[in-house]
């Protein structure tokens, strides 16, 4: 009970943005390096596929992927709407912090968290949807040929564009939110505070220009195998 109190207050709320947000941070990481077995090949991608589908636990996985979503988006839209009351008056002009404070870390990626935050759970939902109900080819091994799949969807140009915009969005999202989830979890330090931006923005670039890699690679071995 008291737990659930402490999560309802303004800290509260925050700390736990961060630390679905971290959550999600990880699972990103986790899912970028299974998604990297496409480039080794066929065997070592569909293998990984199958360990993930066959799982029991993989149905949960799920349901709980979409859960701290929407707990992640629900505090954040629930605290934009707070603020928003308690501030109700309009700007004629949006004034970016750093006019006026150059140590302010408003910028365009943290006034638009809500917005790059909704689109990227639809994308994940869809993506999700999109090869978890996709054509079921079956691999020379017995298990189901998620590579054939996947070079498939990505050979239409017009999904790959999908893809790309959908991990721009992303990008934004996490350029804010990993150094932003430090902030709230109290590690705001002058000395160590510029190294955790540095590092969260080093992580954001690193896992977006995975993202990057895979669809476009595909696409063009899916060229290459016509």
């Amino acid at each position: 009970m008291r737990l659930l109190q402490a999560a309802s207050t303004s800290i509260g709320s925050k700390i736990l943005i961060a630390l679905t947000g971290l959550g999600l941070a990880v699972f990103l990481i986790g899912h970028l390096a299974g998604n990297l077995l496409f480039l080794v090949g066929p065997d070592a991608f569909n293998q990984y596929g199958h360990a993930m589908v066959s799982n029991p636990l993989i149905y949960a996985a799920e349901a709980g992927l979409i859960a701290v979503f929407l707990l992640h988006l629900g505090k954040a839209l629930a605290g934009f709407l707070a603020n928003r009351a308690a501030r109700p008056e309009r700007y004629a002009a949006k004034k970016w912090a750093k006019t006026k404070n150059p140590a302010s870390r408003k910028s365009l990626a943290s006034t638009t968290m809500i917005l790059t935050g909704t689109i990227t759970l639809l994308f994940v939902v869809s993506h999700l949807a999109t090869f978890k109900f996709g054509t079921y080819y079956e691999s020379p091994a017995g298990i189901r040929d998620l590579y054939r799949l996947q070079l498939e969807i990505f050979s239409h140009p017009g999904y790959v564009a999908f893809y790309l915009v959908a991990m721009g969005v992303i990008f934004f999202h996490l350029w804010h939110g990993l150094s932003s989830a430090a902030q709230s979890l109290g590690l705001d330090h002058p000395n160590w505070t510029p190294r955790i931006l540095v590092l969260g923005r080093l992580l954001t670039v690193v896992i977006a220009g995975g993202f990057f890699v895979l669809p476009i690679a595909t696409f063009l071995i899916s060229r290459g195998a016509r």
